[in-house]
């Protein structure tokens, strides 16, 4: 089944118990510093009646400006692509860096797409791979983790969740008018939001609640409750939190992808099938096992991993940042 109708969701009645993030704009998101933010909203606004094709060249152009002026992301990128690509030229990383910038553009201009296009709309331009891997998961009961590296179509693939009410966790951007738009493009398929200051305990509540959560693990938060793995060959500061939450929720674990595709041909959100025998009980072992998976799938489509963030910063034995 490579398509799915649209479809309502509705949160279990115990989901109230959960302090979800409530979508709305204060007070403050209309203060003179944010006018520009709206400017942009409106732009965006009005790209979400323009063929996704059109709005697909025009985010490609903004890619490139990024690559130009953005001199910070384009090192942090390239640091991080000659430490997980040491055996392609610095041609090819090059050239590489320049997919990654088109397709992040790409990526900005979509939210207009994702935040007011018709469901239905979006729908079409959705191709569902390996669904019947979720899907059998789904009709036994299972509570379900999906796992997800934060790839530029991370904002679209939370609705691969829509066949069970879903949440994931977000961190507030500075921005009240950026933070509203990137939510609303998130949760039009009924995934809802948890703030990561609000910890486990609530994952735990709404994963026993059979809500699937849309986990994005792939991020450096410090040697503290991290162990180092490998990732990409690279030993990185890792969360042991997988295994933990798999164990204490007794959930499967399904590796998701969700990849821009070219042109006007909208977005494919790749299901694999659960994680066998996982976890095994030691947190280092878990936590290998989830970087090789989350690398197996950024190497299909290595143009649309987030390289611009600092994936690499915590090092063994305090070394120095490499950034």
């Amino acid at each position: 089944m490579n398509h799915l109708r649209e479809t309502k969701i509705h949160p279990p009645r115990t989901a109230q118990t959960l302090d979800f993030y409530t979508l709305k704009l204060g007070k403050e998101s209309f203060a003179p510093r944010y006018w520009s933010s709206w400017l942009t909203l409106l732009l965006l606004r009005a790209c979400a009646f323009l063929p996704l094709g059109v709005c697909r060249m025009l985010g490609a152009g903004l890619g490139l400006l990024m690559y130009a002026v953005n001199a910070k992301r384009r090192h942090i990128a390239r640091v991080n692509l000659a430490m997980c690509f040491p055996e392609m030229s610095e041609r090819e990383r090059r050239q590489l860096l320049h997919r990654h910038f088109k397709v992040m553009g790409q990526s900005y201009m979509d939210l207009g797409f994702l935040a007011w296009a018709s469901k239905r709309r979006i729908l079409s331009k959705t191709k569902f791979t390996g669904l019947e891997h979720y899907q059998k998961l789904v009709e036994q009961g299972k509570n379900i983790i999906l796992l997800a590296p934060h790839c530029v179509g991370m904002n679209f693939g939370g609705g691969g969740a829509m066949l069970r009410p879903a949440f994931s966790m977000k961190k507030l951007q500075r921005n009240p008018v950026g933070n509203w738009l990137l939510n609303k493009a998130r949760m039009r398929f009924g995934v809802q939001l948890l703030q990561r200051s609000q910890g486990l305990r609530p994952i735990i509540r709404g994963l026993k609640q059979r809500m699937a959560f849309y986990y994005l693990p792939d991020e450096d938060f410090g040697p503290r409750q991290s162990t180092f793995v490998p990732f990409f060959g690279v030993p990185t500061a890792t969360l042991t939190t997988l295994g933990r939450l798999a164990k204490l929720t007794d959930a499967a674990v399904i590796p998701c992808f969700t990849r821009l595709l070219p042109g006007g041909r909208g977005y494919e959100v790749i299901f694999k099938p659960a994680l066998s025998n996982f976890p095994v009980g030691d947190r280092a072992a878990d936590a290998a096992r989830m970087n090789r998976e989350l690398e197996q799938g950024i190497r299909e489509m290595p143009e649309q991993y987030m390289w611009t963030l600092k994936f690499f910063k915590t090092r063994p034995g305090n070394a120095p940042s490499p950034y």
